[in-house]
């Protein structure tokens, strides 16, 4: 058994409570351990953590827009790879055709966040319907393929060797954030049904034959049937496809206090974790932080992927776009966004986000030109 050393101390000018109260002409940064839940000091400073002029190195903040990325390719497999370790894996895939095969992830469960698009989505355990804000969560070695009704953009994040898991909700329930009962899983209905005979063509040969891309251990296996792999006729058990969609999330609030991201996980799987930030009322205490405290997770990298609204503590980020903070360096709110939240509060955000809090460090795959924001680093000073 082991635990942290803990001793609570306080030494010159700071505040008894975190992100409230703050010593006058004070800027707090966070230093913390496993993410926001191990022990934690609060530093009051005279300038802003992040007010640096130059940075030289490769560990620095990074903005990539997705946009700019050519990520329309005929299987998910084939989706250019953004940020990866040997725990997670994540891409950006756009399709506006039906899928003429089906694809297996050997290596993870897989969630798909829809950001765009709607359509169906046919796999082992039956159909889901989806449109954007779903997150479709497909367990290890499931085959599936989509139907697009309209132009489909997802983000896939991929546990690699885990799966997905519910964060322990702890005092507030099981009920709170969200109730199992919202979750939406896949069925043997009509529909699938239908879909069984789809390509099942005579031929001088025989049937028409399916193939299933199945990708496992850095390679491609493609695995060919004679008949449509999707035949099931029923099924029993706890194990399934299912989908929550962001607007069936009731965020943790607090009106006197700035909660930490870790209040709105969603997913948890081996060494990460993904959030979901929708919109919810800003806080009303007058001495209350009312945008992301500046912060040192020295233990994760973190990362955001932008949904939709007006992302209230960027500057300069739009829908689409993707954020990497690694660890080891100061991050939070930039100069426009903490300035307005000090002299002109919002009384609610709008915005909707993902974020991957990841325990390794993250390596950033070889992008196209103009993917990514060269500058972002020196986003935070004060002219920018």
């Amino acid at each position: 058994m082991r635990q942290w050393f803990q001793f609570p101390i306080t030494e010159g000018k700071a505040s008894k409570q975190a992100h409230c109260d703050l010593p006058e002409g004070t800027y707090e940064r966070e230093c913390g351990k496993e993410g926001f839940f191990g022990p934690a000091s609060h530093m009051y400073h005279a300038h802003p953590p992040t007010g640096w002029i130059e940075w030289e190195g490769t560990l620095r903040p990074r903005a990539i827009d997705t946009n700019a990325i050519n990520a329309s390719t005929r299987s998910p497999w084939s989706a250019p790879l953004l940020l990866f370790n040997n725990n997670l894996k994540l891409r950006v895939w756009q399709t506006n055709t039906a899928m003429d095969h089906l694809v297996r992830n050997g290596d993870g469960d897989e969630v798909l966040f829809v950001h765009h698009g709607c359509g169906d989505l046919y796999c082992d355990y039956g159909h889901l319907s989806y449109k954007d804000g779903d997150y479709i969560v497909l367990p290890r070695a499931t085959s599936w393929r989509i139907t697009p009704h309209t132009s489909t953009t997802l983000l896939l994040i991929e546990a690699t060797n885990s799966g997905f898991q519910m964060a322990d909700r702890g005092l507030v329930g099981q009920h709170a954030i969200y109730d199992p009962a919202v979750l939406e899983y896949a069925k043997i209905n009509d529909q699938f049904l239908e879909q069984q005979s789809y390509h099942q063509v005579k031929t001088e040969e025989g049937y028409q034959h399916w193939q299933v891309h199945l990708k496992a251990r850095n390679s491609l296996n493609t695995i060919t049937y004679p008949f449509n792999p999707l035949d099931a006729q029923g099924w029993k058990g706890n194990l399934t496809a299912f989908k929550l969609n962001w607007r069936d999330i009731r965020p943790l609030m607090s009106h006197r206090y700035h909660l930490p991201p870790s209040a709105h996980t969603t997913f948890v799987a081996d060494a990460f974790v993904i959030c979901t930030f929708v919109p919810r009322p800003i806080e009303t205490d007058p001495d209350a932080l009312k945008v992301p405290f500046f912060h040192n997770n020295d233990d994760y990298d973190e990362v955001l992927f932008y949904h939709r609204g007006n992302f209230f503590s960027r500057d300069n980020i739009e829908a689409g776009m993707i954020t990497h903070h690694p660890c080891g360096f100061s991050h939070g709110p930039h100069p426009k966004a903490l300035a307005a939240s000090q002299s002109q509060p919002k009384k609610d955000t709008d915005e909707v986000a993902v974020m991957i809090d990841a325990r390794y460090p993250l390596e950033i795959a070889e992008l196209p030109e103009g993917a990514e924001n060269t500058d972002y680093v020196y986003s935070w000073q004060e002219n920018k």
